[in-house]
């Protein structure tokens, strides 16, 4: 399928279905983040038992992507895609009904295997079937959708929750995969797999990562990449235990938790703007210092004893547009390295983003987080990890040209 393929009537509902796919795995992820508030005691489990909810699902969510891109190359996108849509809505049934927390880990092992699916195969998609100018407001589309569902889908889950209890929150998911499911089914075209002789799938993609292991700026682009989500799911992870010691119920979180989502679609706006303006470097520069400067205002203020959740979250405005400027060129870098071989490191990238997203998520656990000094020591050692492997990066390259404006 290629771009001039596209059926233009169904234009906007195309654009549409491949968002709503797209974004299934972060709602997934992220509309239960209130509930785990409560699961320690609804279970009798220890809160590092209840963050295995969250970081087992990253695992599988991330790992996964790995597989899934190089079956729909040979297999075909749509199928693989409700193959994947299939595989989470069992996890989404068998979290309902989830007798005790190790059943409800298997389930939301489950559902993040299945999620993965949705994530990989939509960007695969959209490369597939936009070209040029629309293949970028597409992915613009993309960038927003992904930017707001985080914060939309804790507010929704802590309604849900409060109201339905915490079990609803995966009905919702269940039936969301049942429609996708059918939008997938009647709404998206088939791709045609590519034809003639081809080495084997899995030959293929050992040798291009082998490739990709040898350029040291890849790696430190993609170690860049993976603290940046580290102390993102850190703060996903810790938010609603810390909230929760201000008072903050299941169903007020999502409002506090938007404060680095909202900010980060702040940041990627600004990025579209000061990159005709200033080097991709400065610009990360900017990022790097909004980040940890954030992270170390909001630690600071919770040593010096403000412990109410207008105080953990505002500094955290500066990370998120931090990210919002590291973001985009950090991507650019990883998949501009080697063109020929794009698909493979956003894969590699992808994959790394939901390892260490899965380690700061489950690394909350092991703290007693009675305020915010704890998430905020944790957080800022992750960020400054992120700094140190930017530092490296930039000290082994060379300077651009200066630019010429006008």
């Amino acid at each position: 399928m290629t771009a001039s393929a596209t059926p233009t009537a169904p234009h906007r509902l195309l654009i549409a279905n491949l968002l709503a796919q797209l974004a299934f795995g972060l709602l997934a992820m992220t509309i239960c983040l209130p509930s785990m508030q409560e699961w320690g005691a609804i279970f009798g489990s220890s809160q590092a038992a209840v963050q295995l909810t969250f970081s087992g699902y990253v695992v599988t969510y991330g790992s996964l992507q790995l597989v899934y891109g190089p079956l729909s190359d040979r297999l075909g996108r749509k199928r693989i895609l409700m193959i994947g849509l299939v595989i989470a809505f069992a996890g989404s049934v068998m979290a309902v009904f989830a007798p005790d927390l190790p059943t409800l880990v298997l389930a939301r092992l489950l559902q993040g295997a299945g999620s993965a699916a949705c994530m990989v195969i939509g960007r695969a998609l959209v490369q597939d079937l936009f070209a040029g100018p629309e293949r970028t407001r597409v992915m613009a589309y993309v960038g927003m959708a992904m930017g707001l569902c985080p914060p939309l889908a804790t507010i929704i889950g802590g309604q849900l929750h409060v109201r339905l209890g915490w079990q609803s929150n995966f009905v919702v998911m269940a039936v969301l995969a049942v429609l996708l499911f059918i939008a997938a089914w009647r709404g998206l075209p088939e791709h045609q797999s590519g034809t003639g002789v081809q080495p084997h799938w899995l030959k293929a993609m050992l040798s291009s990562y082998a490739q990709l292991a040898r350029e040291p700026s890849f790696g430190l682009h993609v170690l860049l990449l993976a603290m940046i989500s580290a102390t993102f799911y850190a703060f996903l992870g810790g938010a609603p235990i810390v909230l929760g010691s201000y008072g903050v119920g299941p169903d007020g979180i999502g409002f506090y938790i938007m404060a680095i989502p909202g900010s980060y679609i702040v940041g990627n706006y600004l990025t579209m703007h000061l990159s005709h303006r200033i080097s991709e470097r400065r610009i990360m520069r900017l990022g790097q210092a909004l980040t940890v400067g954030g992270v170390a205002l909001m630690l600071l203020l919770a040593l010096a004893g403000l412990n109410n959740p207008l105080a953990f979250a505002l500094p955290l405005v500066l990370l998120g547009i931090g990210h919002g400027l590291l973001v985009p060129p950090a991507l650019a870098g990883t998949v501009g390295l080697l063109p020929a071989l794009a698909g493979s490191a956003a894969a590699v990238a992808g994959l790394s983003q939901q390892l260490m997203g899965a380690v700061g998520g489950f690394a909350v656990g092991l703290f007693h987080h009675e305020g915010a000094v704890n998430l905020g020591w944790l957080m800022l050692g992750l960020a400054l990890c992120g700094a140190a492997a930017q530092w490296r990066l930039h000290r082994g390259q060379q300077p651009p040209p200066p630019q010429r404006l006008g």
